[in-house]
Formats: structure tokens, sequence, C-alpha cells
């Protein structure tokens, strides 16, 4: 946004908390990677130059990508800035920070869609003895407890944690809700190669029938390995993780799971095929066949036949629980009347019901690719020119 306000002569500021890619810094796990390809990661007037297009940054890759692109495009960044309030008046906005206040005619938020880890309430009902995480404060497992781990969540997220605990050792149990399985490679290429050239990526919020839902769609299940492999609920069953439904409740000391877990997994085996024909029709209908591997499924999501429904918690074999449960944004220092009641920003593809307030970086905010580096640019480029219409008009 920064990069297309100064492209437009717009004078702005830009407030960040600590340093730049401050959340990348601080609240990533060690073994982390990017989940989009080094070429899917392209911003206005920057992208990948290395010699490693279809491989996954680590997180000091991340960081130093994105404070490079700060210093080309010259970002004016007010740094170790914490914003306590934002009100408005009748034509302007007013900024409190610990370092002074700002008005401006204009707010993009910018703060995204994951600063508090959303744990659930059954949460408080975990045992005192067992050391209870979120993925933003998990690092490694040399720092977990011996013994069994709980992971809540089978997302992208849930998965790659419990694969990288399994196999240092530790057994892991997993809580399975919905989750979207894909392929890391498909006929050939990326899955994100091929959402990106059938234009699934670019699905605009206005042509989808259920927008609320579709920003609620979990992230695929996908890791970012240097051996592109796919990490899904098969293979972790290969590598010994215990499979179970969706954590339903502690009774005591007790861990309830739901009996859901193979109606999730054929939910999910649907999902992905449902993905793939639409990947195959644009590959045929472009006549790009012959150019690829032939069209192939994954195996049906192996469920045992009688998955355990609840864990004894007091026993001693497990030790850890870790949230996986998603995240939500924080709000609490925006004193401006645009949230539902369930704590959202009300807005129409960015622009917030508020004149002159604008939000980015949420899920499907304009794009199904919104939420994703590679979809900032896009995202910036139109709400920036409906902020230039709004300062016109205004004039």
């Amino acid at each position: 946004m920064s990069r297309c306000l100064s492209e437009r002569s717009i004078d702005h500021v830009i407030l960040e908390r600590g340093t730049v890619a401050n959340s990348w810094r601080t609240e990533r796990w060690d073994s982390l990677r990017l989940l989009t390809p080094n070429w899917q990661s392209r911003l206005p007037g920057f992208a990948y130059d290395g010699e490693d297009p279809d491989g996954y940054r680590t997180v000091p890759q991340v960081v130093d990508f994105i404070a490079q692109y700060a210093r080309v495009i010259r970002a004016p960044v007010e740094t170790d800035t914490n914003v306590a309030a934002v009100v408005s008046t009748e034509d302007e906005y007013l900024v409190s920070t610990d370092h002074g206040d700002w008005s401006c005619r204009t707010l993009v938020i910018a703060t995204g869609a994951c600063n508090i880890a959303d744990v659930p309430t059954i949460g408080a009902e975990l045992p005192a003895a067992i050391l209870s995480l979120t993925p933003m404060q998990y690092r490694n497992p040399d720092r977990l407890p011996d013994g069994g781990v709980l992971v809540v969540g089978a997302s992208a997220t849930g998965t790659q944690i419990a694969a990288e605990i399994q196999r240092s050792g530790r057994p892991v149990t997993l809580a399975v809700g919905e989750h979207i399985r894909a392929p890391r490679i498909y006929r050939g290429k990326d899955i994100q190669w091929w959402m990106d050239a059938a234009g699934v990526l670019d699905e605009r919020y206005d042509a989808v029938d259920d927008i609320d839902r579709a920003r609620r769609v979990p992230s695929l299940q996908l890791t970012g390995s240097p051996e592109r492999t796919t990490l899904d609920l098969n293979a972790l069953t290969a590598l010994g993780v215990k499979l179970v439904g969706r954590l339903a409740g502690i009774d005591g000391a007790t861990a309830k799971f739901s009996g859901s877990l193979r109606n999730q997994c054929e939910l999910s085996d649907l999902k992905m095929g449902r993905l793939l024909d639409t990947i195959d029709a644009w590959a045929k209908a472009k006549g790009i066949d012959g150019e690829v591997d032939p069209p192939h499924r994954l195996p049906p999501t192996r469920v045992e036949a009688s998955p355990s429904l609840t864990l004894d918690l007091a026993g001693g074999r497990i030790k850890t629980v870790i949230w996986a449960t998603g995240f939500r944004p924080d709000y609490s220092w925006l004193n401006v009347p645009v949230l539902d009641r369930k704590g959202r920003i009300r807005h129409d593809g960015g622009v917030v019901r508020s004149p002159g307030l604008y939000v980015m970086g949420l899920q499907f905010l304009r794009r199904r690719k919104s939420a994703l580096i590679d979809g900032a640019g896009d995202d910036a480029r139109d709400l920036s020119d409906h902020l230039v219409s709004y300062l016109g008009g205004r004039v």
C-alpha cells in the first residue's frame, strides 16, 4: 500500500509496533517455511530474483525479503510505535501512539488477521500439569517436555507441527476438524502454480455466493519443504501420528473427541477432488494436457475403524497441548463503530463502513489470494485507487 500511495504522491506514514516484519521475527516457529513458492512473492515493483524460484523461504529469508522491500521503496516506517487508540472525528481520524499522536484524513488498517491465537474456551479446562501452547509460542520440539503431545487442529499449522514433533520421538495425537487436503505437486507442477494459472486465486469476493463462508475456509494442508512433499493425514499416519476427531470438550481429566473423523476426511477428499477437477478442466481447455503429467488422484484418507473418542489427560502420557485452532485479529485499539458482533471489521472488499477507512491483509478481502504476499499488490492497487478518489472528492 505504501508503494501504491507513493506512486500517487499521497503523503503517508506507516506505524509499526516493532521492527519491519515484526511478526515473522517474533511469532513463528523455527522450522517454518513459506507455503507459497518463491516466485509467488510478487509485490508492486519487487519480485524474487534468486536461483530457486520453486523453493520455499525460511523465516529469516521472509524477514529479509520484507525488510529489503521496505528499503527499496523507501517506505516511511515509524518503528517501535505502538498504536493505543484510533478515534474518528467529523472529518479525520486521530491515532494515539506511545510516541505521540497523529491525525489523518484516511487510514489503512494493515495489522492482519492473525494477531491473537484463537484458543477455544475449553482450553481453560486443561489440567494444570499439562503445558498449553499456541503456534505463536511454539518454537521447536527441544523446548517441549518429554512425553506425548496433543495437537488440536489439522490445517497447515497443525499438520506441520505434528509432523515435526512426531519425528523428534514424542508421540503425537492429532485432533482433526474441518480441513482441506491438497497435493503439494500435481501433474508435475506446484499446486499454487495451478491455482494461479487457472485463475482460482484471482476469484473475486463479489463473485462468490457466500463470501462469509468463503472467508472462514481453512488453509490448505500444505508444507513448504525442500523435498516438495505432500503433508496430509495419510503422511502423518505413516509417521506414526494418531488421528482422532475434533476436540469436543474436556471433562475433568478426560479429553473427548467427536465421532466425525471419517466424515471430515471424506469431505476433505471431496473438496480436493473438486479443486483438481477444476484444474484438469482448465488444462484441457487451454490445450496443455500434452505438456504436463497426466491427471491423477491421491488415495483416500485412511481412518482406523474405531478412532478413540477419549484421551486420559491425567495419566502422564500427554505432557503438552498445542492449539493450532486458528487466529483472529486484535482491534482492541480501534474505537470506531465498524465491528460486527463477532468483532470483525464490516467492509466491502476492504472499503470499511466509515469514510476514509480501509483494511488489508484479511482472508478473501477482494480476491481468494488476498491473505497471501502475492495478493497484497492487487488489493493495494484497488484500494489506493479508491482512496485517491475519496480524497479527490473531498478536495
